[in-house]
This record gives C-alpha cells, sequence and structure tokens, in this order.
C-alpha cells in the first residue's frame, strides 16, 4: 500500500489504477481506524479493484468547542491496519491541499432537507462541512464506488442526495454498523470514555432496542416512548441530545404510510456524544 499526500500523487496513482481497467473504491476517513472502518474497506476490496482510503480531520465539519485539537491522529496503526485490510492506497492530505484559500474563502457545499434536524440541529455547519469535504474528495478521486458506514445515517443520507442531485457519477453503499459485544456501535469518540462510562454506553442501544420492540407491537405513542427512553438513560448517567422516529429512505418524519423506519439518537455520557439508529420494517 502507497501513502501519498498530495494531489497529483493521488491522480497519478488513481490514473494508473484506471488504465489498468480496474474498478476504484473510496472509502473516506477522519483516521483513528477501528472495525468499523476497516468493514468498510472489506466491502470496498470485494467490490472494486483498487481501493482508495483517505485520512484527513476535515476542520471544516467541526464546530466551536468540539473536540477538533483532540481528535486522536493515529497514522502508523491506521496505516497497518489499511494494509492487513487490503488497502492500495492512503491519501493523507493536509488543510492547505483541501482548502488551499482558506475555509473561510472556500465554496461551500449544502445540501437542503436532509441535513436539518438530528445532527444538523445540534451541530449547526455540521454537514455543509461534511458535503464539502466528501464532495472535495470524490472529484479528487473520481471513483466508481464510494463507501460509508450506516452509523452516520443522516451523513449517509446527505451524501446521497449531494451525488444524485449534483449527477456524480459515483455509486455509495452503506455498510452497516459494527458493534462491540455489548452492542455499543464502534466509534473513534469511544475512546473518550473512562471505564465507568464505557460500562454504561451500551445502555443507548438497549434503550433503543426496547423503543424499537415496542414500536414493532404496535405501539404509536411515540412522545411516551421517548419520555421513558429519556428517563431510563438519565438513570444510566446520560443526558439525551435527540430521539426522533424517521422514514428511513427519505429521512422524514415518519409518516402512516412509512413501512421503512429508523430510530436515530444521540446522547452525552460526559462529555463524550454517542449517536445510533435502529432500522426496521413495520
Amino acid at each position: 500500500m502507497n501513502t501519498v499526500q498530495t494531489l497529483q500523487q493521488l491522480r497519478a496513482a488513481v490514473a494508473r489504477a484506471r488504465s489498468e481497467g480496474k474498478r476504484i473504491a473510496l472509502v473516506p476517513t477522519m483516521g483513528n481506524l477501528h472495525a468499523g472502518h476497516i468493514a468498510l474497506i472489506n466491502q470496498a476490496v470485494e467490490r472494486a479493484d483498487f481501493v482508495v482510503a483517505s485520512i484527513f480531520v476535515n476542520p471544516l465539519q467541526f464546530g466551536p468547542n468540539e473536540d477538533l485539537d483532540n481528535y486522536p491522529r493515529t497514522l502508523a496503526a491506521d496505516q497497518s491496519k489499511l494494509l492487513d485490510a487490503g488497502c492500495h492506497l492512503l491519501f493523507t492530505p493536509d488543510a492547505q491541499t483541501m482548502y488551499p484559500q482558506g475555509m473561510a474563502q472556500h465554496t461551500i457545499v449544502s445540501v437542503p432537507g436532509v441535513s436539518t434536524g438530528l445532527c444538523g440541529g445540534s451541530r449547526p455547519g455540521h454537514f455543509d462541512g461534511v458535503a464539502t469535504v466528501v464532495c472535495k474528495l470524490l472529484n479528487m478521486v473520481q471513483p466508481d464506488i464510494a463507501m460509508f458506514g450506516e452509523k452516520d445515517y443522516q451523513q449517509l443520507a446527505v451524501i446521497r442526495k449531494m451525488v444524485a442531485d449534483l449527477n456524480m457519477p459515483v455509486q455509495i453503499f452503506g455498510v452497516p454498523i459494527v458493534r462491540d459485544a455489548d452492542g455499543l456501535a464502534l466509534s473513534s469518540r469511544n475512546g473518550y470514555l473512562n471505564a465507568q462510562q464505557r460500562a454504561s454506553a451500551p445502555v443507548l442501544h438497549q434503550c433503543m432496542q426496547a423503543v424499537k420492540a415496542q414500536i414493532k407491537h404496535g405501539r404509536r405513542d411515540y412522545a411516551a416512548l421517548f419520555e421513558q427512553l429519556n428517563t431510563d438513560l438519565q438513570v444510566a448517567g446520560f443526558r439525551l441530545d435527540y430521539v426522533e422516529l424517521r422514514d428511513a429512505l427519505s429521512l422524514q418524519p415518519a409518516a402512516v404510510q412509512s413501512t421503512q423506519l429508523v430510530l436515530l439518537a444521540a446522547a452525552y455520557l460526559g462529555s463524550t456524544r454517542l449517536i445510533d439508529n435502529l432500522i426496521f420494517d413495520l
């Protein structure tokens, strides 16, 4: 696996692969890789001949008082994991490469509708930063396919809409959440949890599973269900950010005719913000 830092090096490597008739996959990441990221690489290896991963901690998607400066940067360990998983090329640009005129002067990609509410409501501007950097990476690599995790469900919806709206010639694949044995969705931010918080963290998934079971059994008093979830989370030491039931396809609020649903929640455990979702059919 080669590691490159400049756009020229990236495009030269991708051009060589394409000249050999290879199908190109892109897996964008912010590094500090875990098994969830490696699942994306594994899916890419199955679906393409040449897999490009990127590692870039994107400052444009971090808001004030978020964890940009403290976000874990573990390049050597990440390179080893990517190599073992069969990745062919790693792109590690710096901020100057991605935003040569500075972020304040950079064109911003904003995706209406699906960016509203949920994490978009809690983190204003976050999805503009995500859409902008993903749009840039897709243009830089020009892959045939790109892989994104379903844990960031709203992010996946934003990227799919952006690609469709801008007629970008890339197929977007969502990869199911990878969880620890106790149900906690894998996340780079799990490393911020202390031992006591880590022991409590699976309660978020457990409470969401209980709500899902009630809905599948016919309960429709969502306000009461969500209030009980909030109470249970508070007992476990969480502070709820949001919990919502949405249509899994449109990400609009669930309607009577919605048959495929997604339950989404975000909650703080200490200063660490955890997100999770459950997709299910009625």
